[in-house]
């Protein structure tokens, strides 16, 4: 019976695991179905629609101040991590995610952040919030020095018309190695910080999915994998 019992435990993560097609080295930080493992200040933002966590803001529910759901995961350093995300409006509005971040006055969050917004050119960006602000738009490389002074370049065909949309389903792939941050969206290398800056430099810290705060938007985030560096 006990030989039974250790059976039916050790297949379930594996089951869900084939399920979701969980990429080999990783593991997944949302399970599909709930939000166990996550947490926020008010988690009455939050739920999960659709095997998708979702957030959104109405008429009938207005948001006034930014709203995060933390990884209960802990601390991340060097890793990689993917994503599925959408971000719907009728509107010019912001959303993203924190990464190598912290817990900011109560609520809000402070660190590193893919950050995104409608109806601009650049959709994307590599971010710093309640920081050094933009680190490097779609389509650049940044290099900041000890004393956190940028030298750009540009990405071979990653600054021309964007290759996705906010709107659907995108894939994020985020790497954090050491000083070394790269973002690709649907495979495709758009972003690139080297943070040589000693003062601002973050090596590890939490993640954070946003819902900015702001006009009428429904946010979702699904298949989140992570994987230790």
């Amino acid at each position: 019976m006990i030989a039974q019992t250790f059976l039916i435990i050790f297949l379930i993560p594996c089951q869900e695991s084939i399920a979701q097609n969980v990429p080999k080295g990783f593991i997944s930080l949302f399970d599909g179905k709930t939000l166990k493992g996550w947490n926020a200040a008010d988690m009455s933002w939050w739920s999960v629609e659709k095997g998708a966590i979702t957030a959104e803001i109405s008429k009938e529910k207005p948001c006034t101040e930014n709203q995060y759901l933390f990884s209960e995961y802990g601390q991340m350093a060097d890793f990689e991590l993917k994503l599925k995300h959408r971000l719907v409006s009728k509107h010019n509005v912001n959303g993203g995610f924190q990464f190598r971040s912290e817990h900011y006055e109560q609520a809000d969050c402070k660190g590193y952040q893919v950050d995104n917004n409608t109806e601009t050119d650049w959709l994307v960006r590599l971010y710093d919030e309640f920081g050094r602000h933009t680190l490097s738009w779609r389509g650049e490389r940044t290099v900041l020095d000890e004393k956190g002074v940028a030298t750009k370049t540009t990405l071979p065909g990653a600054k021309e018309k964007a290759h996705f949309k906010l709107g659907q389903w995108h894939d994020y792939h985020l790497i954090c190695k050491g000083n070394k941050i790269t973002l690709y969206v649907n495979e495709k290398l758009v972003a690139e910080v080297i943070d040589n800056d000693r003062e601002n430099f973050d090596p590890s810290g939490l993640l954070a999915l946003q819902l900015h705060s702001g006009r009428p938007m429904l946010v979702q985030f699904k298949d989140i994998w992570y994987k230790e560096l």
